[in-house]
């Protein structure tokens, strides 16, 4: 556990939420040192009771003692967040943006004495289960990397990228788990037609993705190579897939991506 850094978070939304669970299930810091700054009180009284950690309307109190300043607002509103934030942030801190669409060069322009690194998580580092792909500023140096390797890897996975694969990374895995919750409603809407009780379709459904995709991420065989092992000629299995193939499903998935990706980069256009 990480006694000696402390963490200010701006904006206490699902994601804030998410990173503040990964940290305190994953003892990286005490709760104690994690402050959030969200413009809705009864957010900030719902966020203490459940964490332990301190929140509040406005960030004035804290800029000036924390060691990494993470940035969770809507990309609407970055801009000004940043703004109110500069003045007062102490030097070298290391700015966290989490911020959809946000390029380096913006933070840095608003924070040109400190260290940058924009990354993008996803919802499951709440369960442990997450994966934050990162790249760095121009002043961000290994120790900055280590800390936001810390952070982000406290709970679930870290891959480092280029800036420029960003977006591609918030159109896979940053909303990527809203489609595999699409995919497990699905499944269980299909297990409850099919005659199951809809709570046995949902530990089944549920169960069934994460099975696979920990066979993916331990396994030698590329996901293909895996459908096509359970996969018996004329089987069950194969009848299914057909439906699939039919209803586009494959493509409908591949189009989400990019259409995710691009409204990411949209939004950095902004």
């Amino acid at each position: 556990m990480r006694e000696d850094l402390q963490i200010g978070i701006v904006g206490g939304g699902a994601m804030a939420e998410a990173l503040i669970s990964g940290l305190l299930q994953a003892d990286t810091v005490p709760a104690s040192n994690i402050s959030v700054s969200e413009h809705k009180a009864m957010r900030c009284d719902a966020l203490m009771r459940r964490y332990g950690i301190r929140a509040q309307v406005g960030a004035e109190s804290f800029l000036p003692h924390i060691d990494v300043l993470i940035l969770a607002v809507k990309p609407h509103a970055a801009a000004a967040a940043m703004r109110e934030t500069a003045a007062c942030l102490k030097e070298g801190a290391l700015i966290l943006s989490i911020v959809a669409g946000l390029p380096v060069h913006a933070i840095e322009a608003v924070y040109p004495n400190h260290p940058v690194i924009r990354a993008m998580p996803n919802t499951p580092i709440a369960a442990g289960a997450g994966i934050s792909a990162y790249a760095c500023g121009t002043h961000a140096g290994e120790e900055e990397c280590a800390a936001a390797e810390l952070l982000l890897g406290a709970a679930g996975r870290t891959v480092f990228v280029h800036e420029d694969a960003l977006d591609a990374v918030t159109g896979l895995s940053g909303s990527g788990p809203a489609y595999a919750f699409l995919v497990i409603e699905a499944l269980i809407e299909g297990g409850v037609a099919a005659g199951l009780n809809r709570d046995t379709a949902h530990i089944l459904a549920a169960q069934t993705l994460l099975g696979a995709a920990q066979m993916v991420l331990a396994a030698k065989q590329s996901p293909a190579d895996l459908r096509a092992a359970v996969t018996s000629p004329a089987g069950t299995t194969a009848a299914g897939l057909r439906v699939l193939e039919r209803a586009g499903v494959r493509a409908a998935f591949i189009e989400a991506v990019l259409a995710a990706t691009e409204r990411s980069r949209e939004l950095g256009r902004k």
